[in-house]
């Protein structure tokens, strides 16, 4: 098979049951692109290739023996760098924990091996998940394969970037902020955070307890779907984890959208935070060709980005300390630049300031649900601007904070972002999609129908 980097999760699982695929085949592949690739964009801080190949010749074995360990077998995924598995430094992109070896896997790892996945190894992430792009760091920032002079979003970067790239079909990130969904968008992939919850956080290291979600960055929707049937589950050791019926997220993928009823929240882009005019007209663009497919589409208000901000702000803040503190009190040092600074201001969030935030999250939880009992789905921005180049510090700067991504961890509902396109400079533009708790199934048959219609999924970088 030629361009075995561009086949997805799904294809390759299929191609390898059915004994038409070598998993040592397909390792091999994607093994040269990484060392063809890996040098422009940074993606891995640790390739575990020996294991990857050596779990690879077993899964080949076990298909030829007629066994199958489940729906992701000898399929190869990355593991971004806060998250545990074992045997390897979990170092968060920090110097604080660059020796840091995990002795087992986070629960999400364990899901993916048994469901038959090969780790491939660590991929970059902003240090703690919140500081970066950063190169004053022990490993360089992961870089955006549809150009390497831009950023890839983050704090997923390496997730997002080695993904878009075919360095390999699926990754897992963390999302606090927009952690998932700001690769995503960046690196023009399908990137999820599930209903908070529903993925078990434990064996990774947190950044805000009740912000903090796990999800699937993939390069389909479909792939995004069968990971999540493996990731999802009621997890009794996880606080934070929810005894729901989990499951069958593809079961929908095809219906299509006629009949459904999706708001438009245009105020977040319009008169918020007003996006660049090319997300703009993408986002449009999107929302007629969803009602030309037979979708209802209404406009939807929610209280504005401003207060989802700041209510985000002082909740990721105030827990960010709760974890540092110690850390930045004793080695402030060995933080790199950007961290120190983003995670110092939680030492002077008062209690009040953080009840206050959690009483208006209750309000904007509920503002939420409200609307969604009108909709089916909500249409949003993801990011209000393409790409910035990766060291224009000031532009980083000033393009980071404008995006959507944060209500939907301060209300915890699903919200999946995508490509909505291509801008004029060839980078990735995006849109969002957020559901009703724990409806990830009709999330995907909305997000399937938009990939479908406008072909994104054929729609690859031209790096290597």
């Amino acid at each position: 098979m030629s361009g075995l980097h561009w086949m997805t999760a799904a294809a390759a699982a299929r191609a390898i049951a059915a004994g038409e695929l070598s998993p040592v085949e397909l390792m091999k592949a994607l093994l040269a692109r990484i060392a063809r690739l890996d040098p422009k964009l940074n993606v891995f801080i640790r390739l575990d290739g020996d294991a990857a190949m050596a779990a690879a010749r077993a899964a080949e074995a076990e298909i030829a023996s007629g066994r199958s360990r489940g729906p992701l077998h000898g399929v190869p995924v990355g593991i971004k760098d806060i998250i545990d598995v074992a045997g390897l430094p979990t170092t968060c992109h920090s110097k604080l924990l660059i020796d840091n070896v995990a002795a087992a896997d986070a629960v999400c790892v364990s899901h993916l091996r048994g469901a038959g996945a090969i780790v491939l190894g660590k991929l970059s992430t902003h240090e703690f998940a919140i500081g970066g792009p950063s190169f004053d760091l022990p490993w360089p920032p992961a870089r955006n394969p549809w150009n390497p002079d831009h950023h890839p979003g983050g704090s997923s970067s390496g997730s997002g970037s080695g993904v878009a790239a075919g360095l390999f079909p699926m990754a897992l990130g963390s999302d606090t902020g927009g952690s998932v969904r700001n690769p995503a968008s960046a690196c023009g992939i399908v990137g999820l955070k599930p209903t908070y919850g529903l993925v078990s956080r434990r064996g990774v290291f947190p950044l805000s307890f009740t912000l903090d979600h796990i999800g699937p960055l993939t390069r389909t929707v479909t792939d995004n779907a069968l990971m999540l049937d493996v990731l999802a589950g009621h997890d009794p050791l996880d606080p934070g984890s929810a005894a729901v019926p989990s499951g069958r997220y593809a079961s929908g993928l095809e219906r299509g959208v006629r009949g459904m009823r999706i708001g438009f929240i245009r105020h977040f882009h319009e008169t918020d935070v007003p996006a660049d005019p090319e997300v703009a007209a993408g986002l449009e663009q999107a929302a007629r060709m969803l009602q030309s497919l037979g979708a209802q589409i209404s406009d939807v208000r929610l209280p504005t980005l401003g207060e989802f901000g700041a209510v985000n702000r002082v909740i990721l803040q105030s827990e960010a300390w709760a974890i540092h503190g110690p850390w930045l009190r004793e080695r402030p040092g060995d933080y790199g630049r950007l961290a120190r600074r983003r995670l110092l201001p939680g030492a002077f969030i008062s209690a009040g300031d953080y009840v206050q935030a959690a009483r208006r999250r209750l309000e904007m939880i509920a503002a939420v649900e409200a609307a969604l009992r009108e909709v089916d789905v909500l249409l949003c921005a993801s990011a209000m601007d393409p790409p910035s180049r990766i060291e224009d510090a000031a532009e980083t700067e000033r393009t980071y904070p404008r995006q959507a991504r944060t209500p939907f961890n301060v209300t915890g509902h699903p919200a999946l972002a995508m490509m909505a396109g291509l801008s004029s400079d060839g980078l990735p533009l995006s849109l969002q999609l957020v559901g009703r708790n724990f409806a990830e199934a009709t999330l995907f048959q909305v997000a399937r129908a938009w990939e479908r219609a406008a072909g994104i999924d054929e729609k690859h970088p031209a790096i290597g």
